[in-house]
This record gives C-alpha cells, sequence and structure tokens, in this order.
C-alpha cells in the first residue's frame, strides 16, 4: 500500500470560532425573522371572548346617563334616601363593599352612583337568595308607605323668623369661625348660643322684626342690661375676663388664652360694652360665648364630670350663667323660657334642636372635637391687635341710657345706598321717641 508523506494541514482556531459566531448571528436572524413573521400573520393574537354578563354589564353602565342630567335638587335629595336604603340592606350581607360604597358616595355629587355600584357588585352576588329576599322586602315595605309632605320635625324651625335667622347667621359667618378658632371651641357650638338668643329676641320683638329684622336680614343688638347678639351681661363678660388671668380657677383655659380679651385702655367697662355692642362687628360677642362655652366645659371636667358632649348642658349653662354652674352628675337641660308659635321651649333645647339639626351644617360642620386643648403658646402682641381691631367706630346708644325712663333702642336701616363708613349697609341706631 502506497503511503502519502503530506503533512496534515491544521486548521486556525480564530477561522473556527469567527465561522462559529457568524453561524449563531445568522441562526439569531432567522429565528427574529420568523417570530416577526409569525407576529404578523396573527398566529399570536387572542381573539377575546363576549362576556357572559355583558348584557347587564352593559345595562349598569348606561344607568349614568339616564338621569343625572335631569335631576332636580329636591329629586336628587330623594334619590340620595333611596340609595342609602339599598346601601343599608346590602351591608347587611357584604360590610366590606358596603363600607367602600359609603366611602366613594361622601365624595361624590350623584346620588345614583350608589345605585350603580351596588348593581355593579350584584354580578357576584345574584346567587344569594337570602340577600334578594331580604332586599326585596325592604322595597317592599318602604313602597307601602307613601312619602308624606310633612314641615320640618321641629315645629320653630318652621317660622318665618327661623327663615330670616338663618341668612342673618350666615352673614356672620366669617366672624364665628374666627372666634371658634380663637376660643378653641367648635363653631357650631357658638352658633347654638346664639339661635337660642336671637329667634327668643325675633319672637319677644315681633313689630321691631317685621319691620326692621325681618326684612334686611339682620341679628338684634342689645344694649339694655344684657348686650350683644347673644345677650352676654356686663358681669359675666367681667367674670370671663377674670377667668383668662386666673391660673388658679377652675375656668382657667391655660396660656394660649391668657391675653385673648386684653384692652386698650384703662376703662375696661367702657371698653368692653363698645365691643359688645358693636351693630357692624359682632366678632367680640362670639369670642365672649366661645369662652363662656370652653370655661364652663373645664369647671365640669376638672370636677370629673365631662360635659363637652353634651352641647344641650352647655348652652344650658350659657344661658344661667355662671353663678348657677354646679358641676354634679346627670345634669339636665333647660334654661329660661321661649314661646314660639303658643309653644313653650327652654333656651338649652333650641340650641339643641338646632346643634343635632343638620341645618347650616354646610357652613358649620360638626367637628371630631368640639374643644381645643391649650397647647401653651400665647397669643402675640401682633395676634391680639389683630383682634382688638375688630371694633368698628359704630354709633352706639350711650352706656347708661338702659337705666332712663322713656329710653328704648331702636335699629333704624338707611333708606338709601350705604355711607361709606357702613359698607355693610346694617344701618344706624337712635334712640326711640315715645
Amino acid at each position: 500500500m502506497e503511503q502519502t508523506n503530506e503533512p496534515r494541514v491544521r486548521r486556525n482556531p480564530w477561522r473556527i470560532a469567527f465561522n462559529i459566531v457568524v453561524y449563531a448571528f445568522a441562526l439569531a436572524g432567522a429565528a427574529i425573522i420568523g417570530a416577526w413573521a409569525f407576529y404578523q400573520l396573527g398566529f399570536t393574537k387572542n381573539k377575546g371572548a363576549v362576556d357572559e354578563n355583558y348584557r347587564y354589564l352593559m345595562s349598569v353602565s348606561e344607568m349614568e346617563g339616564l338621569a343625572d342630567s335631569t335631576l332636580t335638587p329636591q329629586h336628587a335629595q330623594q334619590q340620595w334616601m333611596e340609595q342609602y336604603v339599598k346601601l343599608a340592606a346590602f351591608s347587611r350581607f357584604y360590610p366590606v363593599n358596603a363600607q367602600l360604597i359609603l366611602r366613594a358616595a361622601q365624595h361624590s355629587d350623584n346620588p345614583m352612583v350608589v345605585d350603580r355600584m351596588i348593581a355593579a357588585a350584584s354580578v357576584y352576588t345574584e346567587s344569594d337568595a337570602d340577600y334578594a329576599t331580604f332586599s326585596a322586602n325592604l322595597q317592599k315595605a318602604l313602597q307601602a308607605e307613601a312619602q308624606r309632605d310633612n314641615p320640618n320635625a321641629i315645629p320653630w324651625m318652621n317660622t318665618v323668623e327661623w327663615d330670616a335667622l338663618k341668612q342673618s347667621i350666615v352673614k356672620d359667618s366669617a366672624d364665628i369661625r374666627e372666634a371658634g378658632r380663637l376660643t378653641g371651641v367648635e363653631p357650631r357650638m357658638i352658633v347654638g348660643c346664639l339661635v337660642g338668643e336671637q329667634i327668643r329676641l325675633f319672637n319677644s320683638k315681633r313689630e321691631m322684626f317685621k319691620q326692621y329684622l325681618g326684612p334686611v336680614k339682620m341679628l338684634s343688638v342689645q344694649s339694655q342690661f344684657s348686650y350683644g347678639v347673644n345677650g352676654i351681661k356686663d358681669f359675666t363678660a367681667a367674670a370671663v375676663e377674670k377667668h383668662l388671668k386666673d391660673s388658679s380657677s377652675e375656668f382657667y383655659m391655660g396660656r394660649r388664652y391668657e391675653n385673648l380679651l386684653d384692652f386698650e385702655t384703662e376703662d375696661h367697662a367702657g371698653e368692653r360694652y363698645r365691643r359688645l355692642v358693636d351693630y357692624r362687628s359682632h366678632l367680640y360677642s362670639y369670642i365672649y360665648t366661645g369662652c363662656i362655652l370652653h370655661q364652663t366645659m373645664l369647671q365640669w371636667r376638672r370636677a370629673g364630670y365631662d360635659i363637652s358632649n353634651r352641647p344641650d348642658i352647655l348652652f344650658t349653662l350659657f344661658n344661667v350663667g355662671f353663678s348657677q354652674s354646679h358641676p354634679k352628675p346627670n345634669p339636665r337641660c333647660g334654661g329660661s323660657h321661649i314661646r314660639i308659635d303658643d309653644r313653650l321651649y327652654t333656651f338649652g333645647a333650641v340650641g339643641f334642636d338646632f346643634y343635632y339639626s343638620g341645618e347650616l351644617a354646610d357652613v358649620f360642620p360638626y367637628s371630631v372635637h368640639r374643644f381645643v386643648a391649650d397647647d401653651g403658646q400665647q397669643l402675640s402682641e401682633h395676634e391680639v391687635e389683630q383682634i382688638q381691631r375688630n371694633v368698628s367706630n359704630c354709633s352706639r346708644p350711650e352706656r347708661g341710657s338702659e337705666y332712663r325712663r322713656g329710653m328704648e333702642i331702636e335699629v333704624v336701616p338707611e333708606p338709601s345706598t350705604p355711607r361709606r363708613d357702613d359698607p355693610n349697609g346694617w344701618g344706624r341706631v337712635r334712640p326711640a321717641q315715645r
């Protein structure tokens, strides 16, 4: 056999590596092109399916356009009540969902949202026979009782006096809220005292109400024996000022409030009178009111009785004064009698009626805490000066005129446009001629 002596050819390793890389890129390119073609030809598309509940889901969505634009305010309120009844039934079986729906409804101005949310969840509750029966029975019971066209359940709130008083109070809302902030008292509590005093005055001075107070929707400012829109007596106001400074007093409110009622002059009696008998700015009347409520609450708390959650008792004690505030168990609501349309009420009850009525809740909402505790930070001189600037230079009856026979204060509205020094056009004050 013939042998060859030719040498074996050794392959270059770099050449081999290069070929491998080339082949790898070629395979990768082919894979990418194949995948792209597979996608383009539609082999990866999920054609989906029609949900078996599509008709029900469509009907829920269409509810949104059903009545939103046609709801009148009165109809909307009625819808809210009906939806909350449905939500109450839903909550007995699905409390987690009901809580979520309630929170959402509270941030919505559309009453139908509750109905839609319950309807949407009902896709998964159709098999719950107990819920369906309970809900149907509840709806049947409601439909069996026709809605009645009754007036307000609180009789005195159906009067023309209350209608006028509400509008007068709203005009003072900025001052009332500011007084609440300064005294650490929920503004709605201050309004409760104001309502009791003003509804009494509106009914005891019907002729003045018909001629002056009612038409211009203004509050009655007292300047005889009791002062201001809340009828605060001079000695009561002086006691409030004293309690603010006396850290040993059972009525002491704390360092933050010590300088709240500081005077600008040495004539404290005259300055106090000007603060309260002010026909343009009632801020000081509300500040004194807030202090009385706060100080009384603290007196009882220090004695072991917390009445911060008893507005009826606080209104009563505001009415009867510090001298009759004696902490004890089981206090009772009362105070001076107020006759409205031949029906007798007490001051505390009228304030209580208002507080929990929901009236003016958009202007004076309910707070989680009715009183703000002292934070130890005193008011600055600038803050005190800002408060003092709220005393206007309007004309007032001469102090002491209440002791003169034949003198009576009468509020006379201006017949023309407001004067430059009377921007609110609330009128001027002059002695009435007998």
